[in-house]
């Protein structure tokens, strides 16, 4: 089906943007995200009103606010793209860009993180030794589960590319079936993640015996989690979105965005596993 142009509202004349109608939802998701970040912070610091906690309750309420903003806005944007037809080629191009800075901005986040970890490993203080790992840090060997869970995404890499070969190809159940090993692949690895978390024999804070390495480990490693778990949220939704046959040849950016998101994870993974399982662990020098 052709896509249909919108229209500007003054003089009815076909143009190629799409004029976005106001929305409620961007003031909804900023107070939803304030409250999340005031009850995370009032719950570090353990601030109470009168003899009540308030910053675990403050998190809870936040964290369902954004989930309702990110549905409710998420699905007005799929009836946009799906039913009125209002993302026309120019309009895309503008999402493919909108992405890509998105992305860029990401890699810069943990760019930070790969800058904590090589400046502490490279130059280790007195605090822990003078060496690296701390001789009280029993690092995880890379070549065990790491390992692993370096194939598990490896591989959901070249699921979520058969899946956009499909597409682009009209196989919508073969779309359908690559689209779902990809998302096991993903629940499998933020399972493993989780395992490895639990038998680990250091801890975040310095609290309960942690130190910089275990800091800049889990920073690094929790956060990626935390980006394959949305990835993975990400993809789900393509999934049910293809069994609906949102997704034609010509018309299917909302999966390739999730597409650039993936394999955004899977990249930083790899040197995540190269700098801070391998060279980190002492393996590497």
């Amino acid at each position: 089906m052709a896509e249909t142009p919108t229209f500007d509202l003054k003089n009815g004349k076909p143009q190629p943007f799409h004029l976005v109608r106001p929305s409620v939802w961007p003031l909804l998701g900023a107070i939803a995200a304030g409250i999340l970040t005031s009850g995370t912070v009032m719950y570090m610091h353990n601030i109470k009103i009168g003899d009540v906690p308030v910053g675990f309750k403050g998190i809870i309420l936040g964290f369902l606010g954004v989930l309702a903003t990110m549905w409710v806005w998420w699905k007005d944007v799929i009836k946009e793209a799906v039913v009125e037809k209002a993302h026309s080629p120019i309009v895309k191009i503008g999402f493919r860009y909108g992405m890509a800075l998105f992305i860029s901005s990401e890699v810069m986040f943990f760019v930070a993180f790969f800058w904590a970890f090589f400046a502490s490993s490279l130059f280790p203080k007195e605090a822990i030794g003078f060496v690296w790992p701390p001789a009280n840090v029993h690092a995880i060997h890379p070549f065990e589960l790491p390992f692993l869970m370096t194939m598990l995404l490896l591989l959901s890499g070249c699921t979520v590319t058969w899946a956009h070969h499909a597409i682009i190809e009209g196989k919508q159940q073969e779309a359908t079936k690559a689209l779902f090993i990809t998302v096991v692949l993903g629940v499998l690895f933020t399972c493993f993640q989780a395992f490895e978390y639990y038998h680990a024999t250091f801890r975040f804070s310095s609290a309960n015996g942690g130190n910089i390495y275990s800091s800049a480990f889990y920073m690094a490693t929790g956060f990626h989690g935390f980006h394959v778990l949305v990835g993975s949220i990400f993809l789900i939704v393509c999934l049910f979105r293809n069994m609906k046959g949102h997704f034609t040849p010509t018309s299917h950016f909302g999966f390739e965005a999730a597409a650039w998101y993936w394999h955004f994870v899977d990249v930083v993974w790899l040197f995540l596993f190269t700098a801070i399982y391998w060279w980190g662990n002492g393996l590497g020098h």
